[in-house]
């Protein structure tokens, strides 16, 4: 009986169908953002470039009836152009060796390390949105970046959600959300107005929430990084930025010049802010990061 030297693929447990499942729900469930924006025109992606058309309906003007005749508006939709222009990938290399004791555990790490990274450009991404916001919805500006501590930080976030609802972005079940980092943060949970995830009981909060300040669920990302010595906290509702994404594609390959395997993938996503009013920023100067108090040395025992 001969036996059979049929090559077999070292790192089976990758079969991309499963890869591209799992690695599609864990981008929905754990990115910051994800739970910011709306999918609302997302439909098929097919390739870098696609495009989704969004048409705004026009504004309809009331008029008081008098003795003259009624008068027509021709109403002019307004249109809008979602292009899918990021084009991500990863591709990374594993030896035969390393994979003799390839199992589902070693298949999920390199699925969150995947998403890792694939959260991090995409938030990024979504956060630089902060430029489409008006001036009108601007709390703070680049040349007055405002100063925080745990005393001011309930004033400017009142401040915040205030550009808000003067632009008519709250309301209709939109419930407003901020983003901050770590460092804003530190300044909120000293502040007795900030309402914990564990205190919050009037309704369900975003998934990933920390909590609320001044109506606006509270998330965290350390995507939101300093950019010349500012960091640009971003507020808004779900109606602000319309994205779509798609893990175009997953797949493996043997190595001709190795004994390993290689694994690749594609992700497209476009989005676009279709109602910049929806949104506010609020522009923080790192400067106001927290020192910690001076330790006053103890005396050494004899």
């Amino acid at each position: 009986m001969s036996e059979n030297t049929t090559p077999t693929n070292s790192y089976a447990a990758f079969i991309p169908e499963i890869w591209s499942k799992k690695l599609s729900n864990m981008l929905d469930k754990k990115c910051v953002m994800m739970q910011c924006v709306n999918r609302n025109y997302e439909g098929e992606i097919s390739q870098q470039g696609d495009k989704v058309k969004i048409i705004t309906p026009a504004a309809v003007s009331i008029s008081t009836l008098g003795t003259a005749g009624i008068t027509y508006s021709e109403l002019e939709p307004t249109s809008q152009e979602l292009v899918i222009d990021q084009k991500k990938f990863f591709a990374f290399k594993i030896n035969d060796v390393a994979s003799v004791q390839a199992n589902s555990n070693i298949m999920e790490a390199h699925l969150e390390n995947a998403r890792k990274a694939i959260e991090q450009v995409q938030d990024a991404y979504l956060l630089s949105q902060h430029v489409n916001v008006t001036a009108a919805n601007t709390v703070g500006s680049d040349a007055a970046a405002i100063t925080l501590d745990k005393t001011t930080i309930y004033k400017y976030f009142v401040e915040l959600a205030m550009k808000l609802k003067n632009s008519d972005a709250v309301g209709n079940g939109q419930r407003p959300w901020v983003v901050i980092n770590p460092l804003v943060e530190s300044y909120l949970l000293q502040s007795s107005e900030f309402i914990g995830a564990h205190n919050v009981a009037d309704q369900t909060l975003r998934d990933g929430a920390i909590g609320r300040i001044a109506g606006m669920d509270v998330l965290v990302t350390t995507n939101l990084t300093e950019t010349d010595g500012k960091i640009y906290v971003l507020a808004g509702t779900n109606e602000a930025i319309t994205f779509a994404s798609q893990l175009a594609k997953i797949e493996t390959l043997r190595d001709k010049d190795s004994f390993s395997d290689l694994v690749r993938g594609l992700y497209l996503y476009g989005a676009k802010t279709v109602q910049p009013a929806a949104l506010a920023k609020m522009i923080v100067s790192t400067s106001s990061a927290a020192t910690p108090p001076a330790q006053t040395p103890s005396n050494p025992t004899s």
